[in-house]
């Protein structure tokens, strides 16, 4: 986070304070900090309806992302607080990357790479872009941009999404979807009841040796039957670049040596991170100067 995003907040009089950089903050540490704040730039951390108990003052939650599900909604609306999102800002940053982990599955770059650095030659026969079908879930933003570069490199490109249909490209059922696509990839926010979107049954429907793809929220795939769907080869590979907690635990999954993970790069572009910053401290300090 470049320190020149935040100097309009110091301009408009607020201190600023922060938590430990490079890791998310635990409960205890959001605890001691939020007691006095007024607004909370806000990344991905928890924020529970027992930190907000202790913010008394505070007034606004601005996501520096595009997704809010970090936040106990429930406990801000009773305490007056407005919570706010940066929609669009990572857009670009995250569709780069999702095309990214999808040419390097399909294409086998990492482990490919990692045998030959361990003295093996081993190779597999890849697949084109141009002769597969692309599902993307959730056509909000990212999804939008991430429909255009597929279709760009000469995929057909399927979505999914009950609330915001894109009208360039076609659309269907989530069922269908998985069906027919070879790649998946997810950028729509959780279910609200909580439950995975995409569980055993779901992965069940994908072609055989489908790539899925999860730069969005790590409680959208039951991690367990990922694990088993790349164990029968129901999927080829598995890139992931969302965790529930940051640094994650080193999972079966995630240690499966068909599974790209990259530890949270998808806004994390200069550009991207400049977009998000800014349009938070605006949020804030719109909110507080109302």
């Amino acid at each position: 986070m470049d320190n020149r995003d935040l100097q309009p907040l110091r301009d408009a009089g607020f201190d600023l304070i922060f938590s430990a950089p490079g890791r998310t903050p635990s409960e205890e540490e959001l605890r001691l900090l939020v007691p006095g704040i007024a607004g909370w730039l806000a990344g991905v951390e928890p924020i529970s309806a027992s930190v907000i108990e202790l913010a008394t003052d505070l007034r606004v939650i601005a996501r520096n992302g595009a997704g809010t599900d970090n936040v106990d909604h429930a406990a801000a609306l009773a305490h007056g607080i407005v919570v706010t999102r940066a929609a669009g800002a990572n857009a670009q940053g995250v569709a780069e990357l999702t095309l990214a982990l999808a040419l390097a599955c399909l294409r086998q770059v990492p482990w490919s790479a990692a045998l030959l650095r361990d003295g093996t030659w081993e190779r597999w026969p890849a697949r084109e872009l141009a002769e597969l079908t692309v599902g993307v879930v959730g056509l909000g933003a990212i999804g939008h941009k991430v429909a255009r570069m597929f279709t760009a490199l000469g995929a057909e490109v399927i979505g999914f999404d009950p609330y915001a249909p894109l009208q360039t490209i076609e659309t269907t059922s989530l069922e269908e979807l998985l069906e027919r696509s070879d790649v998946i990839t997810l950028h729509s926010p959780p279910p609200e009841d909580g439950s995975p979107l995409i569980d055993a049954s779901k992965l069940g429907l994908a072609p055989e040796g489908a790539v899925l793809i999860n730069t969005a929220r790590a409680s959208l795939v039951d991690d367990e039957a990922v694990l088993a769907a790349l164990v029968g080869e129901q999927l080829s590979a598995y890139a992931v670049d969302a965790f529930a907690s940051e640094p994650p635990e080193l999972t079966p999954l995630l240690l499966h040596p068909r599974v790209l993970a990259t530890p949270h790069l998808g806004a994390f572009t200069t550009a991207s991170v400049s977009r998000a910053t800014r349009a938070a401290v605006s949020s804030i300090i719109d909110t507080l100067g109302a």
